[in-house]
């Protein structure tokens, strides 16, 4: 059985990507910096083998936006895409709300629960961790 295809990119069209595999271990991350860099009170993150991902146009800016995190963004638009950490350096997240069809990935959990708004109530159903452990 073939692995299944995803597809995304930043909202200009400027950077493309593809992934293989199945749409699982996806988190909303409600850390401080994926804050500021995004915008959002939370953002949704897809991670996955480095080996099944690839950019398929044009290569995206990067930020070092900590001593072990890597964040690629598009320098047209903005978008944030994707991040690398040296904590897990043979994989990489991706944002959810860059994938074409979004709607497909549903968080499965909450990670850096510690620094949540408190005022914010999403998918409370979901478990929780307080900093990020897988």
């Amino acid at each position: 059985m073939a692995a299944s295809l995803h597809n995304g990119g930043c909202h200009c069209g400027h950077i493309r990507y593809q992934f293989s595999g199945a749409l699982h271990d996806i988190a909303h991350c409600h850390c401080s910096i994926c804050r500021k860099v995004s915008g959002g009170i939370v953002t949704t993150w897809i991670t996955m083998p480095r080996a099944s991902f690839q950019w398929l146009a044009a290569e995206p800016a990067s930020y070092q936006s900590s001593d072990s995190c890597n964040r690629f963004f598009c320098s047209n638009c903005g978008a944030q895409l994707a991040l690398v950490t040296s904590c897990s350096q043979n994989s990489i997240d991706v944002t959810i709300a860059t994938l074409d069809q979004p709607e497909l990935a549903p968080a499965e959990r909450h990670i850096w629960t510690d620094s949540q708004l408190p005022w914010l109530h999403l998918d409370d159903h979901l478990p929780g961790e307080p900093e990020e452990t897988l």
